[in-house]
C-alpha cells in the first residue's frame, strides 16, 4: 500500500509555463479555485502554507522537495481535473473515472500512483433514509488529491485530525490515505445503528398490520443493496493493501492503524449482510401477514354471502308460499256470472282448503330443501 519514498520533482516540467495549464489568476476570478475546498502544503508533518488557487499549489510543491500537497476538490470542472493530470502524471482511466464518478469502491495502481474509489454514507433522521457519497483518492510521493462527489465525508475534519497529529502527518501520503479511511468506515457505525433502528419499526409495523410497510421494505432493502455495494468491495481493498505491506515498507504503527481499519469494515459489511436478510425475511413475513388476512376478509365476505343466500332463500319461500292463496283469492274474486263453481255451495270451504294444501306443500318442500 505504501508508496515509495518521496523523490524529487523528475516529473514535473518546471520550465513549463503556468498559465499554459491553470490560470494565475487571483481566488477571486480563478476558475481553478471553483471547486477547490482546500489545498495546503505539509513539510515534516507541519502545514507550511494554504495556496490560493491550484497553479499556486503547483509552484509551492515544485520550491519543495520534501514537501507535501494535500488537494482537497468537491466536483470539480473538466478543465481543473486535467490540469492536476498533467501536473502530477495522472493516468487518464483514473481521470475518466473521477470525471464521471458513479463508480464502485475499488483500488489500482498506475506506477507510482495509487487511485482509490470510495463510497461514504450517512444516514439523514428526517428522512429516515441512508445517503451515499463518493470519494476519489489520487496517491503519489509527494501529493494526495481528494476527489468528492457527495455530501460524504467530512474531509475537513480529517484534515484537522491530521493537521493535530504532525507525528502521524510526517508519514507521508499514505498516513492521510489510513485517515480518509478510518473517516469512511467510522461513517459507516451510525447508518448502521439507524439502519437497525428502522428494522425494529418494521417489524413493530408488520405485525402492527401497517399497510405501508411493503413499501418502508422495499425502499430499506434497495439502500441495503446499495450499502452492501460500498462496504463488501472495501473489504477486499483493505485486505490488498495489507498484503502490499512488506513490499512497500510500510511504517510498522500505520500497519496497526490500517488492520484496526479492515476489522472495522469487515464487521460492518457483515452487519449489513444480515440487514439485507432479516428485510428479505421480514417481507416474507409480511407476504405471508397480509395473504392471511386477505384470506380471512375472503372467507367473512363467503360467511356473509353464504347468510344471505340463506336469508333470501327464506324470504323467496315465504313470498312463494303467500302467493298462492293470493292467487286462489284473486282468482274467486274477479264476481263474474259464468264462472264454474261461483254459486256451489262447498265453494268457499273448498277455495280455503285449497290454499292452505298448496301453502302446506310449498312449506313442506322448501323445508326439506332447506330453505326455511
Amino acid at each position: 500500500m505504501t508508496l515509495p519514498s518521496k523523490k524529487p520533482n523528475w516529473r514535473r516540467r518546471s520550465t513549463a509555463p503556468e498559465p499554459a495549464r491553470v490560470p494565475a489568476d487571483p481566488p477571486a476570478a480563478s476558475p481553478d479555485r471553483g471547486s477547490v475546498v482546500q489545498a495546503s502544503l505539509y513539510r515534516d508533518g507541519r502545514k507550511v502554507s494554504s495556496p490560493s488557487s491550484l497553479a499556486e499549489t503547483f509552484r509551492q510543491l515544485r520550491d519543495e522537495p520534501d514537501g507535501m500537497a494535500w488537494i482537497g476538490l468537491h466536483r470539480p470542472s473538466e478543465e481543473e481535473l486535467l490540469s492536476l493530470a498533467a501536473e502530477f502524471d495522472l493516468h487518464e482511466l483514473a481521470v475518466e473515472d473521477a470525471m464521471e464518478a458513479h463508480q464502485r469502491p475499488k483500488l489500482e495502481r498506475y506506477g507510482d500512483t495509487l487511485f482509490v474509489v470510495l463510497r461514504a454514507a450517512r444516514y439523514l433522521d428526517a428522512q429516515e433514509e441512508v445517503d451515499f457519497g463518493e470519494l476519489h483518492v489520487f496517491l503519489g510521493p509527494d501529493f494526495l488529491i481528494t476527489v468528492r462527489h457527495g455530501a460524504a465525508p467530512d474531509l475537513s475534519a480529517v484534515r484537522r485530525r491530521m493537521e493535530e497529529t504532525p507525528e502521524l502527518l510526517a508519514l507521508g501520503p499514505e498516513a492521510v490515505l489510513y485517515a480518509i479511511l478510518d473517516a469512511v468506515v467510522d461513517g459507516y457505525a451510525p447508518v448502521v445503528e439507524g439502519v437497525q433502528n428502522d428494522i425494529d419499526e418494521i417489524e413493530t409495523e408488520v405485525f402492527r398490520g401497517d399497510p405501508e410497510v411493503s413499501r418502508r421494505i422495499y425502499e430499506l432493502s434497495r439502500e441495503m443493496v446499495e450499502f452492501q455495494r460500498a462496504t463488501r468491495p472495501l473489504v477486499g481493498m483493505l485486505h490488498n493493501l495489507m498484503a502490499g505491506f512488506a513490499k512497500y515498507g510500510t511504517d510498522e504503527e500505520l500497519q496497526r492503524h490500517l488492520r484496526d481499519v479492515a476489522d472495522h469494515v469487515t464487521h460492518t459489511s457483515e452487519r449489513v449482510d444480515g440487514f439485507r436478510q432479516a428485510l428479505t425475511e421480514i417481507l416474507t413475513v409480511n407476504a405471508t401477514l397480509v395473504t392471511q388476512q386477505q384470506n380471512a376478509e375472503m372467507r367473512a365476505l363467503a360467511e356473509a354471502g353464504f347468510e344471505q343466500n340463506e336469508e333470501i332463500k327464506k324470504i323467496s319461500s315465504w313470498a312463494a308460499i303467500l302467493f298462492a292463496p293470493t292467487l286462489v283469492g284473486t282468482i274467486y274474486g274477479m264476481n263474474f256470472d259464468h264462472m264454474p263453481e261461483l254459486h256451489w255451495v262447498y265453494g268457499y270451504p273448498f277455495a280455503i282448503l285449497l290454499m292452505a294444501v298448496v301453502c302446506t306443500s310449498l312449506y313442506v318442500i322448501f323445508k326439506r330443501r332447506d330453505w326455511l
